[in-house]
């Protein structure tokens, strides 16, 4: 559950669970939010599972298991995937190097199955996992103003320039670990990871000193991070083979044998994936559901991922899996049983202060 439940609340948030955790949906008017943080900043409460990895083997036994290279320096992080045997993403994560321990950010639900996995796999290695998802608030500042926003309430450090990376300071008396991150909302993002008791005086700090933020929950969060073109969890990676979304930032190649990496090494030698993400945008008012079939004439070449109203476009935007090779920019989708014209768009298809790292990128 929310960390800042009561603060939420008082604030005026409708809440909601995402995977099993209650989350501030809205705080009534999230199309307002969301041109809060497009012009200026905003402030997010994320809810991440908290993976601690610790002893002497830590970063060899992690770097074994996930699909990118864990940095071996304090104060550096990567985005990495778990993936299974036929190379299909089971967790993403983040990985942060913080001294003597690693700390994974986690899929909320995730977290807990993860550590039980790792630690049962664990021989002779010096290696203890454990979840400390309720030890940690972590809280997001998104929009061109935010490296401002940071640098005006964080003492003792100055705000981090490069993606995932992280200082240490302080906001108020709490000490919190600031982290430059992967921009998913299509802006100047960072993450403020402080101690749980410490958690409403950080976030009061975030909201009310210095430059003013607007609040905004996970409602605001889907419509940002669709117009910036990012690939979730939920709608877009379970279960796909990371070469068909694009995410060559969550991949090195020449790394050491992970679980998955042959299928990922395969596709990647090959050329190309069977299947690639694509943006679509259509008129009107119709949202196809996760999952609507996408029609090139009378053959179908893919599906819907997620979908929803861009409130700064006013009209509807997609993501959707379809076939590599298809050269059609006008396709249909199926939406309550009609076929709405659909037009192949270049993503992102809002150009924001800064780009996602997870925009597809292929061959």
């Amino acid at each position: 559950m929310s960390v800042i439940e009561a603060i939420h609340a008082d604030l005026g948030a409708t809440f909601g669970e995402r995977a099993g955790r209650t989350v501030a949906e809205h705080y009534g008017r999230p199309e307002r939010a969301h041109r809060a943080v497009r012009n200026g900043v905003g402030l997010f409460e994320a809810a991440y599972g908290v993976v601690v990895v610790e002893g002497e083997d830590r970063l060899e036994y992690v770097d074994n298991v996930v699909s990118n290279r864990v940095p071996a320096e304090d104060g550096r992080g990567c985005y990495a995937l778990v993936l299974d045997p036929q190379g299909g993403i089971e967790v993403e994560l983040y990985v942060y190097n913080a001294g003597e321990r690693l700390l994974l950010f986690t899929p909320p639900a995730r977290a807990d199955s993860l550590a039980e996995e790792w630690s049962e796999k664990v021989f002779i290695q010096d290696v203890e996992i454990r979840v400390a998802t309720d030890d940690y608030a972590i809280f997001g500042v998104h929009g061109p103003k935010a490296t401002e926003k940071v640098a005006s309430v964080l003492n003792g450090a100055a705000s981090p320039d490069e993606r995932y990376s992280f200082v240490r300071g302080t906001m108020g008396d709490a000490g919190v670990t600031v982290i430059r991150t992967d921009a998913l909302t299509g802006e100047e993002s960072y993450e403020v990871v402080c101690a749980v008791d410490a958690a409403e005086d950080v976030y009061d700090v975030l909201l009310n000193q210095g430059l003013n933020a607007a609040p905004f929950g996970y409602r605001t969060w889907d419509t940002l991070c669709l117009e910036a073109g990012s690939p979730l969890f939920e709608t877009e990676l379970e279960g796909r083979i990371p070469n068909v979304l694009g995410l060559r930032n969550a991949l090195d190649f020449e790394k050491g044998c992970y679980v998955g990496q042959e299928v990922v090494s395969r596709v990647e030698n090959r050329g190309q994936p069977s299947r690639r993400l694509v943006g679509l945008a259509s008129e009107g008012e119709s949202v196809p559901e996760s999952g609507a079939a996408v029609f090139d004439g009378d053959s179908s070449v893919g599906e819907v991922t997620r979908a929803d109203a861009s409130p700064l476009l006013e009209n509807v935007i997609a993501l959707a899996v379809v076939d590599y090779g298809l050269e059609a920019d006008e396709v249909t989708v199926r939406v309550d049983g009609a076929e709405v014209p659909a037009t192949r768009t270049e993503l992102p298809f809002v150009e924001g202060s800064d780009r996602s790292d997870r925009l597809p990128t292929y061959q």
